[in-house]
């Protein structure tokens, strides 16, 4: 902390010109390239993802990077006209140092998404890496030394959460707060922040519904599910979690989902180098059992495993590609986040029931809408309450695209050019002429 804070208190950081920390970035992002066939292994052996998740992960980090490194000019204040007895105008100014807690699920490409609009807008960062995966994050400061960043700019922070995040949150010189996790986790980051009047960006679950309408494009559905449920082993906030589905197809792409869950081969990372119907290890065996245990409180409730739902009979954290069907609102797995190979199905008859269910949750991170009918997609989204609506394809968009949800979801947007002004703060200037 105190070298993070005396990087911001002598300028080095936040008194360049933009361009000149924009090309610190875009460097930062050409080495983390550079260094993927190092630094993907090291990810797979830590989380269980398969090594080509990983190197996409890889490339994912750099890309925000390389985003955020072309996004530091583009902050600009601006003019207010008062009269002609008045030279009114507006700036941006850094929060000084930013406290970033990372989570297991995708920990290199959080880390780049946070730290790249930081220290695009001049703040100092201080990550606290998670617990479970830490190893590979060594690529930042390999990272932020070749490219030429001041001492204290970066820094890299290990422990456990209770212990190092809950220092890092309470500590006097963070004067900005960045967490992605989960609600409960999040709301105690919430209240530290509070008590010291500090500003957070939290980026929390999701319990996230696609609703299927008759006209759907049953292979746009298909894709949709491979990427936003087995992907990571479900472990995203943003997943695919509920397919709610007209009746009139429901049997038809139960079936259909069923086959392609059954497809996937499912075991370690490392001997899965390439794409294709393969799924890797969940992080950790207490997350394979959580998720195991919801599957079988599902079952109790009613919910027909169609596919999977147990852990499979071999070393390793893994849990079957599962779907549910006879899924019903009230039922814990269609409240709580599994953070897992999960799939609920549930039926609906009508438009206005499609929209209740999916809006049904505490959460409102993304939603989705599958129809050949731009007009009822158009209406769909406008009606979901959720921070991102994808259209006929599950995670539609980029790093380019603004990421944040409602409710339970948290607040503040992460991607995008909005995120920049989670990190600044508006001074205005006005000068009495004459």
């Amino acid at each position: 902390m105190q070298a993070a804070q005396a990087v911001h208190d002598s300028g080095a950081l936040s008194d360049l010109r933009p361009v000149e920390r924009a090309r610190m970035i875009q460097k930062m992002a050409a080495y983390i390239s550079t260094n993927k066939d190092r630094v993907a292994p090291l990810l797979t052996l830590e989380s269980g993802k398969p090594l080509w998740e990983a190197e996409i992960e890889v490339d994912s980090a750099a890309r925000f990077l390389e985003f955020y490194g072309n996004q530091a000019e583009s902050l600009e204040g601006r003019s207010i006209p008062l009269g002609a007895s008045y030279f009114d105008f507006t700036t941006f100014e850094p929060y000084g140092v930013s406290g970033q807690i990372i989570p297991w699920n995708f920990p290199l490409e959080i880390t780049a998404r946070g730290i790249g609009p930081a220290l695009a807008t001049g703040n100092a960062v201080v990550v606290k890496t998670p617990e479970i995966d830490p190893l590979s994050h060594f690529i930042f400061g390999e990272a932020a030394e070749a490219a030429g960043f001041p001492a204290g700019a970066i820094n890299i922070l290990c422990g456990h959460g209770s212990e190092a995040g809950a220092a890092l949150t309470a500590h006097p010189d963070v004067s900005q707060i960045v967490f992605t996790g989960s609600v409960a986790t999040g709301t105690a980051v919430a209240v530290a922040a509070a008590r010291r009047v500090v500003p957070c960006v939290l980026e929390l679950g999701g319990k996230s519904a696609g609703i299927v309408y008759p006209d759907a494009d049953p292979q746009q559905v298909l894709d949709s599910i491979r990427w936003g449920v087995y992907f990571n082993a479900g472990q995203v906030c943003s997943a695919f979690s509920r397919m709610v589905v007209h009746e009139s197809i429901h049997d038809e792409m139960v079936e259909r989902v069923a086959d392609m869950a059954k497809g996937l081969s499912v075991g370690p990372g490392l001997e899965r180098p390439t794409f294709g119907a393969n799924m890797g290890a969940m992080v950790s065996e207490g997350q394979r059992d959580r998720a195991e245990a919801i599957c079988q409180r599902a079952e109790a409730d009613g919910a027909r495993a169609v596919t999977g739902g147990r852990k499979l009979n071999q070393p390793g954290y893994f849990l079957e590609p599962t779907v549910f069907d006879g899924v019903t609102e009230t039922m814990n797995i269609a409240q709580e986040e599994v953070f897992g190979p999960v799939l609920s199905v549930m039926k609906f008859s009508s438009d206005e029931e499609a929209l209740r269910i999916a809006n049904g949750t505490e959460y409102g991170l993304v939603a989705g809408v599958f129809t050949r009918d731009l007009e009822r997609a158009t209406a769909a989204a406008q009606k979901l309450r959720a921070g991102q609506i994808y259209v006929n394809e599950w995670f539609a968009g980029g790093v380019e695209t603004p990421f944040g949800g409602f409710g339970k979801s948290g607040y503040g947007r992460e991607k995008g050019r909005e995120a920049l002004y989670n990190y600044v703060q508006i001074k205005n200037i006005g000068i009495a002429l004459g």
